[in-house]
């Protein structure tokens, strides 16, 4: 009579268990709240409310849902150049494996931007060493841009203006780009997580609390982490607005520079605002270090009233870019800092090609490596 009734019981906890698990489609998950809904409890918080992130977590920006992140092609394979229809009409460029991808803009002796070569018009070099084109391409495609500005007290006066020229550089770029935002002081906040929404992006902009000291490094690293993770695209831009010289941070501008220069990383425009600063020289030497060795440009302007047209100039200049891909003669494997040089040439014109001036192969170099 026992024996019976512990085999009925057993059958019925048996039962229970199926039922249960056909319900909740067999297998337990965890579930990890999404870019947007991060972004959404992110902006309904009051500025002053939010909790910055701290350094030593600087790829934990913010919470964000591995969904979000483009899946790399199978091995041996190469993604088609398509927008992929399975990313509902998100453009999502996938690099052929091993392949190094470099965005470059190229320039005549007056200084404006060239846009009908082809691919049998540049030449690659890695550390010297020419290097076989795999892949290319010159198309406005879309591209991940976090804008980083600067939200210390001597920001108080110019953040209307920075703001519109933020939200004019979106509205002069690719209709289908991402764009975050990251407003910092002595600290950095992720205001708004990618998204295409004007309306979002004008809210994370209008997160103002302009008080406390500078710590632009610490911000670049941290937005450069998040584009490495979080972004869907594979073109990355960081657009960063300060007028003052880094006084806050634990990081260096050599080790902010080595996170900028990961493989396939993101290219950085900079405006600086240094009327009046005390230490316009170094502010000036760190916004331009940044944006030459990723391939972008840094501007200074002499007013404020320079800033929107100056927008509009970045979103020309991602716009044209030509994209060049190669497989490196020296198997990234072996690690270690390359360095790059590309050439153009047309006829009797002289070309300037800008672009990264290198990149750290394998795996990222940690941000204190010297």
């Amino acid at each position: 009579m026992l024996r019976r009734n512990n085999a009925a019981l057993l059958v019925f906890l048996l039962t229970t268990l199926l039922l249960a698990n056909a319900q909740t489609g067999g297998t337990p998950s965890t579930l990890t709240p999404s870019s947007n809904q991060t972004a959404a409890q992110t902006s309904s918080q009051p500025a002053s409310s939010q909790a910055p992130a701290s350094a030593p977590q600087a790829a934990a920006i913010a919470a964000h849902s591995t969904s979000t992140q483009a899946a790399p092609p199978a091995s041996g394979q190469t993604a088609p150049q398509n927008p992929d229809s399975s990313d509902s009409g998100v453009f999502v460029f996938r690099k052929e494996v091993d392949e190094v991808v470099l965005h470059a803009t190229v320039v005549d002796n007056k200084q404006h931007i060239v846009t009908n070569l082809e691919k049998n018009n540049f030449s690659v070099f890695e550390d010297g060493h020419p290097q076989t084109i795999t892949s290319f391409r010159h198309e406005d495609i879309p591209v991940a841009m976090c804008i980083v500005v600067d939200n210390s007290g001597s920001m108080r006066e110019k953040r209307q203006k920075v703001n519109q020229a933020a939200i004019n550089l979106v509205r002069a770029s690719n209709p289908n780009d991402e764009v975050c935002i990251v407003n910092f002081n002595d600290e950095y906040y992720l205001d708004q997580d990618f998204t295409s929404s004007i309306n979002k992006l004008k809210e994370g902009l209008e997160k103002i609390e302009t008080r406390g000291g500078t710590a632009l490094y610490d911000a670049v690293v941290a937005t450069a982490d998040h584009l490495k993770d979080s972004a869907k695209l594979e073109k990355k831009v960081l657009f960063v607005v300060t007028d003052g010289d880094d006084n806050e941070s634990s990081e260096t501008l050599e080790q902010a520079v080595r996170r900028l220069q990961i493989e396939n990383g993101p290219t950085v425009y900079a405006i600086g605002i240094l009327e009046g600063e005390e230490h316009v020289r170094r502010a000036r030497r760190a916004l331009q270090v940044m944006c030459e060795k990723t391939g972008g440009i840094a501007f200074l302007p002499k007013t404020l009233d320079e800033v929107d047209a100056i927008s509009r100039t970045v979103a020309h200049d991602i716009r044209s870019q030509y994209t060049i891909g190669y497989k490196p003669t020296n198997p990234r494997s072996e690690g270690g800092y390359r360095s790059v040089k590309v050439d153009a040439h047309s006829g009797r014109d002289k070309l300037t090609v800008r672009t990264k001036s290198g990149y750290y192969a394998g795996l990222e170099p940690s941000s204190g490596a010297q």
